[in-house]
């Protein structure tokens, strides 16, 4: 587990903290709306590409240097504050206090416009961003040349692997307690969705039938049209080889390293997915625990036991999440895919990169 202390006086400033995945809907959420913790309690993620301000909008900075920013579609703003920022949970911070004029928000909240507004109580250096306004996800985000690493204890083995894992463990569901989709779903299927896009280099795909059933109807104004020329296979740890193998396999990502899990030996290009949304759609499970006796008809449930959720609404992709995706794809830079994406501008106009 690593203690992140101040770069100046060497206070602790995190509790022991463990590295994971930086979770795919870390920048999108609900607009106007108030948001739980982005990271789990004792963890933390990094964001290798820059993040905040400054701010310079695209045409001053152009396609080459947009690029080296991690940019390759045009957008309104480009990022060029610090690369490897560390967000964590709120409550795992320690020893620092709000700067009082840098707590600007939109309404309930901080939103981190004007940089760092967490000193170090210890020195009174800018060491992090509190955000926590509507439409965040509650964190606070470590300044990578305002904080270092400290490790504790041992030196850490390598992260478990896939065989050691139980995805089913990390299960999302699809619905929150009041009908309302997952604000973790809207964002992480949208961020695959722009993945399987590039994946299909503009070919008509069919989506397996979990995905299809739940948000097949919605998708279809993303995917290129037409009668299906390729075909999305659900692919992951403990699954069955799929015979014929798909031409796409849409699978977990590791909830530690990030990377996408891929199959033995296989050749078909993967769209890596939440590992939450995919355990749920890999064994989404029992609808009851007690088997009825003599059984029931396929697709009759019991009423002595809570029915699964329904959303209230059609599942709607988030425009942003899809815009913000697209653009930091490499073959957003080939003309089939920036077609693609100029044709579609107007759905997310004013997406900052």
């Amino acid at each position: 587990m690593d203690v992140f202390v101040c770069a100046g006086c060497g206070a602790e400033l995190t509790a022991p903290l463990v590295r994971v995945a930086l979770p795919d809907h870390t920048y999108f959420g609900g607009w106007e709306q108030l948001h739980p913790p982005l990271m789990e309690p004792g963890t933390y993620a990094v964001d290798p590409l820059p993040t905040g301000p400054p701010w310079r909008v695209w045409d001053e900075v152009g396609e080459d240097l947009a690029a080296r920013q991690g940019i390759y579609a045009p957008v309104y703003s480009v990022s060029f504050g610090a690369r490897g920022r560390v967000v964590i949970a709120p409550g795992d911070s320690r020893g620092t206090a709000f700067i009082p004029e840098k707590c600007d928000g939109y309404c309930m909240g901080v939103d981190g416009r004007d940089g760092p507004n967490l000193a170090c109580t210890a020195c009174g250096s800018a060491v992090a961003t509190r955000l926590d306004d509507c439409g965040l996800w509650q964190a606070v985000w470590l300044e990578p040349d305002a904080v270092r690493r400290a490790p504790t204890g041992p030196p850490a083995g390598p992260p478990p692997g896939w065989d050691d894992l139980e995805p089913a463990s990390y299960a999302v569901a699809p619905v929150e307690p009041d009908g309302s989709w997952s604000r973790r779903w809207e964002a992480s299927v949208t961020v695959a969705l722009a993945r399987l896009v590039a994946a299909c280099e503009g070919r008509p795909v069919a989506l397996p039938g979990p995905l299809a059933d739940l948000i097949g109807d919605a998708l279809a104004g993303y995917l290129p049209a037409g009668p299906p020329t390729l075909t999305l296979g659900l692919a992951g740890p403990g699954r069955p080889p799929l015979r014929p193998g798909p031409d796409v396999l849409l699978v977990p990502r590791h909830p530690f390293t990030g990377d996408p899990w891929r199959p033995p030996g296989g050749t078909a290009p993967v769209v890596p997915l939440d590992i939450g949304v995919w355990a749920y759609l890999a064994a989404p499970g029992e609808t009851s625990p007690i088997p009825a006796t003599g059984g029931l008809p396929e697709g009759v449930l019991r009423d002595d036991y809570p029915l699964p959720l329904h959303p209230r609404r059609s599942f709607l992709p988030h425009g942003r999440a899809f815009a913000h995706t697209l653009a930091r794809l490499p073959a957003a830079r080939e003309p089939w895919l920036r077609a693609y994406y100029d044709s579609h501008r107007g759905q997310y106009q004013g997406v900052s990169g």
